[in-house]
Protein backbone atom coordinates (compact mmCIF):
# COMPACT_ATOMS: atom_id res chain seq x y z
CA UNK A 1 0.00 0.00 0.00
CA UNK A 2 1.25 3.54 -1.52
CA UNK A 3 0.46 5.28 2.24
CA UNK A 4 3.57 2.72 3.80
CA UNK A 5 5.90 3.92 1.60
CA UNK A 6 8.66 6.16 2.45
CA UNK A 7 6.92 8.76 0.12
CA UNK A 8 3.84 7.78 0.80
CA UNK A 9 3.96 7.30 5.16
CA UNK A 10 4.45 11.20 5.73
CA UNK A 11 1.61 12.55 3.56
CA UNK A 12 -0.52 9.92 5.54
CA UNK A 13 1.17 11.36 8.88
CA UNK A 14 0.40 15.03 7.65
CA UNK A 15 -2.90 14.16 7.22
CA UNK A 16 -3.60 12.84 10.73
CA UNK A 17 -1.86 15.70 12.11
CA UNK A 18 -4.35 18.04 10.13
CA UNK A 19 -7.41 16.52 11.08
CA UNK A 20 -6.03 16.37 14.78
CA UNK A 21 -5.46 19.65 14.23
CA UNK A 22 -9.15 20.68 12.82
CA UNK A 23 -10.77 18.85 15.87
CA UNK A 24 -8.32 21.01 18.16
CA UNK A 25 -9.00 24.57 16.65
CA UNK A 26 -12.65 23.56 16.24
CA UNK A 27 -13.10 23.15 19.99
CA UNK A 28 -11.51 25.93 20.47
CA UNK A 29 -13.33 28.10 18.47
CA UNK A 30 -16.27 26.69 20.12
CA UNK A 31 -15.24 27.45 23.20
CA UNK A 32 -14.34 30.91 22.71
CA UNK A 33 -17.61 31.57 20.54
CA UNK A 34 -20.09 29.79 21.66
CA UNK A 35 -19.46 28.78 24.94
CA UNK A 36 -18.18 31.11 27.15
CA UNK A 37 -20.26 33.79 25.42
CA UNK A 38 -23.84 31.49 26.06
CA UNK A 39 -22.61 30.84 29.57
CA UNK A 40 -22.08 34.70 30.54
CA UNK A 41 -25.53 35.03 30.14
CA UNK A 42 -26.59 32.96 32.94
CA UNK A 43 -23.88 33.90 35.60
CA UNK A 44 -21.88 31.86 38.00
CA UNK A 45 -25.00 30.58 39.52
CA UNK A 46 -26.41 29.47 37.37
CA UNK A 47 -23.40 27.69 35.67
CA UNK A 48 -23.36 25.93 38.46
CA UNK A 49 -26.80 24.86 39.08
CA UNK A 50 -26.54 23.45 35.15
CA UNK A 51 -25.48 19.80 35.19
CA UNK A 52 -25.78 19.31 31.16
CA UNK A 53 -23.60 22.20 30.88
CA UNK A 54 -20.97 21.07 33.16
CA UNK A 55 -21.30 17.51 31.80
CA UNK A 56 -20.97 19.05 27.71
CA UNK A 57 -17.67 21.49 28.92
CA UNK A 58 -15.78 18.08 30.86
CA UNK A 59 -16.42 16.46 27.99
CA UNK A 60 -15.41 18.97 24.73
CA UNK A 61 -12.28 19.69 27.56
CA UNK A 62 -11.37 16.26 27.47
CA UNK A 63 -11.23 16.09 23.11
CA UNK A 64 -9.74 19.40 23.22
CA UNK A 65 -6.64 18.92 25.32
CA UNK A 66 -6.05 15.33 24.11
CA UNK A 67 -6.59 16.64 20.37
CA UNK A 68 -4.05 19.23 20.91
CA UNK A 69 -1.55 16.29 22.25
CA UNK A 70 -2.24 14.51 19.32
CA UNK A 71 -1.45 17.19 16.93
CA UNK A 72 1.88 18.43 18.37
CA UNK A 73 3.12 14.59 18.76
CA UNK A 74 1.59 13.81 14.89
CA UNK A 75 3.52 17.40 13.56
CA UNK A 76 6.82 16.10 15.66
CA UNK A 77 6.59 12.86 14.42
CA UNK A 78 5.93 14.15 10.69
CA UNK A 79 8.80 15.95 11.20
CA UNK A 80 10.92 12.51 11.60
CA UNK A 81 9.70 10.49 8.88
CA UNK A 82 10.00 13.36 6.18
CA UNK A 83 13.28 12.74 4.49
CA UNK A 84 15.84 15.05 4.91
CA UNK A 85 13.68 17.17 7.27
CA UNK A 86 15.89 18.21 9.80
CA UNK A 87 19.32 18.79 7.66
CA UNK A 88 17.44 21.03 4.69
CA UNK A 89 15.74 23.30 7.98
CA UNK A 90 17.30 26.35 7.42
CA UNK A 91 20.47 25.36 6.42
CA UNK A 92 22.61 27.13 4.36
CA UNK A 93 22.26 25.26 1.55
CA UNK A 94 18.44 25.55 1.70
CA UNK A 95 16.24 26.91 -1.37
CA UNK A 96 12.90 26.91 1.06
CA UNK A 97 14.43 29.34 3.33
CA UNK A 98 11.44 31.14 3.29
CA UNK A 99 9.17 28.08 3.45
CA UNK A 100 11.20 26.94 6.25
CA UNK A 101 10.79 30.14 8.25
CA UNK A 102 7.06 30.54 7.66
CA UNK A 103 6.61 26.93 9.47
CA UNK A 104 8.77 27.51 12.09
CA UNK A 105 7.10 30.73 13.06
CA UNK A 106 3.61 28.28 13.20
CA UNK A 107 5.11 25.64 15.16
CA UNK A 108 6.07 27.99 17.39
CA UNK A 109 3.07 29.41 17.96
CA UNK A 110 0.89 25.61 17.73
CA UNK A 111 3.81 24.65 20.64
CA UNK A 112 2.87 27.24 22.25
CA UNK A 113 -0.45 27.01 22.31
CA UNK A 114 -0.29 23.42 23.20
CA UNK A 115 1.17 24.53 26.46
CA UNK A 116 -1.10 27.00 27.49
CA UNK A 117 -3.90 24.57 26.96
CA UNK A 118 -2.14 21.58 29.57
CA UNK A 119 -0.01 24.17 31.66
CA UNK A 120 -2.97 27.13 32.07
CA UNK A 121 -6.59 26.32 30.49
CA UNK A 122 -6.82 22.71 31.47
CA UNK A 123 -5.07 23.14 35.12
CA UNK A 124 -7.87 26.00 36.15
CA UNK A 125 -10.50 24.36 34.29
CA UNK A 126 -10.20 21.37 36.71
CA UNK A 127 -10.87 23.54 39.30
CA UNK A 128 -13.74 25.13 37.78
CA UNK A 129 -15.03 22.14 37.06
CA UNK A 130 -14.57 20.92 40.75
CA UNK A 131 -16.21 23.68 42.32
CA UNK A 132 -19.07 23.53 39.84
CA UNK A 133 -19.80 20.01 41.05
CA UNK A 134 -19.19 21.02 44.70
CA UNK A 135 -21.98 23.50 44.36
CA UNK A 136 -24.28 20.96 42.57
CA UNK A 137 -23.62 18.69 45.28
CA UNK A 138 -24.65 21.58 47.93
CA UNK A 139 -21.39 22.42 49.32
CA UNK A 140 -19.78 25.71 49.67
CA UNK A 141 -18.51 27.25 46.84
CA UNK A 142 -14.32 27.40 45.92
CA UNK A 143 -13.72 31.35 46.36
CA UNK A 144 -10.62 30.62 43.73
CA UNK A 145 -12.81 29.23 40.82
CA UNK A 146 -13.71 32.73 39.50
CA UNK A 147 -9.61 33.37 39.53
CA UNK A 148 -9.12 30.08 38.17
CA UNK A 149 -11.60 30.61 35.14
CA UNK A 150 -10.32 34.02 34.19
CA UNK A 151 -6.85 32.79 33.94
CA UNK A 152 -8.50 29.99 31.79
CA UNK A 153 -10.27 32.58 29.41
CA UNK A 154 -7.65 34.73 29.43
CA UNK A 155 -5.30 31.89 27.63
CA UNK A 156 -8.20 30.65 25.54
CA UNK A 157 -8.38 33.73 24.03
CA UNK A 158 -4.71 34.22 23.64
CA UNK A 159 -4.76 30.81 21.49
CA UNK A 160 -7.44 32.06 19.95
CA UNK A 161 -5.13 34.94 18.77
CA UNK A 162 -2.66 32.82 17.73
CA UNK A 163 -4.20 30.18 15.94
CA UNK A 164 -5.29 32.85 12.83
CA UNK A 165 -1.57 33.29 12.22
CA UNK A 166 -0.63 29.41 13.15
CA UNK A 167 -2.89 28.17 10.82
CA UNK A 168 -1.41 30.83 8.19
CA UNK A 169 1.51 30.02 8.31
CA UNK A 170 1.37 26.25 8.46
CA UNK A 171 -0.24 25.65 5.37
CA UNK A 172 0.98 28.90 3.82
CA UNK A 173 4.66 27.10 4.12
CA UNK A 174 3.79 24.50 1.93
CA UNK A 175 1.32 26.82 -0.60
CA UNK A 176 2.10 30.23 -0.27
CA UNK A 177 6.24 30.83 0.56
CA UNK A 178 7.65 27.71 -1.06
CA UNK A 179 8.09 28.71 -4.41
CA UNK A 180 8.42 32.54 -4.27
CA UNK A 181 10.95 32.55 -1.57
CA UNK A 182 14.74 33.67 -2.50
CA UNK A 183 16.00 31.32 -5.11
CA UNK A 184 17.96 34.08 -6.89
CA UNK A 185 19.08 35.58 -3.70
CA UNK A 186 22.96 35.15 -2.27
CA UNK A 187 22.12 32.44 1.09
CA UNK A 188 23.75 34.74 3.50
CA UNK A 189 21.10 37.33 2.21
CA UNK A 190 18.21 34.97 2.58
CA UNK A 191 18.70 33.09 5.82
CA UNK A 192 19.21 36.90 7.20
CA UNK A 193 15.76 37.80 6.37
CA UNK A 194 14.25 34.05 7.20
CA UNK A 195 16.02 34.40 10.77
CA UNK A 196 15.00 38.33 11.20
CA UNK A 197 11.62 37.37 11.02
CA UNK A 198 11.52 34.53 12.84
CA UNK A 199 13.14 36.45 15.82
CA UNK A 200 10.93 39.34 15.36
CA UNK A 201 7.51 36.77 15.30
CA UNK A 202 8.82 34.92 18.36
CA UNK A 203 9.55 37.93 20.05
CA UNK A 204 6.10 39.65 19.52
CA UNK A 205 4.19 36.57 19.87
CA UNK A 206 6.29 36.22 23.61
CA UNK A 207 5.00 39.43 24.60
CA UNK A 208 1.26 38.81 23.88
CA UNK A 209 1.78 35.04 25.90
CA UNK A 210 3.61 36.89 28.97
CA UNK A 211 0.71 39.40 28.87
CA UNK A 212 -2.19 36.64 28.43
CA UNK A 213 -0.52 34.92 31.66
CA UNK A 214 -0.93 37.71 33.62
CA UNK A 215 3.10 38.47 33.57
CA UNK A 216 2.71 42.25 32.29
CA UNK A 217 0.22 43.33 35.14
CA UNK A 218 -1.98 40.62 36.53
CA UNK A 219 -4.96 39.26 35.23
CA UNK A 220 -7.54 41.20 36.97
CA UNK A 221 -9.71 43.58 34.56
CA UNK A 222 -8.59 46.73 35.79
CA UNK A 223 -5.31 45.56 33.82
CA UNK A 224 -5.79 47.74 30.51
CA UNK A 225 -3.13 45.62 28.98
CA UNK A 226 -5.68 42.76 28.94
CA UNK A 227 -8.03 44.44 26.56
CA UNK A 228 -7.61 41.65 23.35
CA UNK A 229 -8.88 39.03 26.05
CA UNK A 230 -12.29 41.25 27.72
CA UNK A 231 -14.21 39.51 24.62
CA UNK A 232 -14.25 37.24 21.37
CA UNK A 233 -14.52 40.06 19.68
CA UNK A 234 -11.66 42.15 21.10
CA UNK A 235 -9.52 38.40 20.47
CA UNK A 236 -11.01 38.15 16.88
CA UNK A 237 -9.13 41.79 16.05
CA UNK A 238 -6.35 41.29 18.30
CA UNK A 239 -5.75 38.01 16.79
CA UNK A 240 -6.43 39.94 12.60
CA UNK A 241 -4.29 42.58 13.90
CA UNK A 242 -1.29 39.84 14.64
CA UNK A 243 -1.80 38.60 11.64
CA UNK A 244 -1.50 41.49 9.35
CA UNK A 245 1.66 42.51 11.24
CA UNK A 246 3.47 39.30 10.73
CA UNK A 247 1.48 38.81 7.15
CA UNK A 248 3.33 42.28 6.49
CA UNK A 249 6.68 41.10 7.70
CA UNK A 250 6.41 37.80 5.46
CA UNK A 251 5.84 40.00 2.49
CA UNK A 252 8.91 42.11 3.51
CA UNK A 253 11.35 39.53 4.87
CA UNK A 254 10.82 36.49 3.34
CA UNK A 255 9.81 37.36 -0.58
CA UNK A 256 12.07 40.77 -1.00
Amino acid sequence: MEIFTSDGFPIFVRSLHVLAGIAWIGLLYYFNFVQVPGLAAYGDEGKARNITVTQIATRALWWFRWAAVVTLVLGLLLIGVTKDYMKDFMGDESVNLSANAAIFVGMVLGITMAANVWMVIWKNQKIVLANAANVLAGGEADPGAASAGRRAVLASRQNMIFSFSMLWFMVGAAHFYNSLGFADKENELAAGGAWMFVIISVVIGGVLQLNALGKLGGTANTNKLLWPYESHKNAMITGGVLFVVLYVLSEILLKA
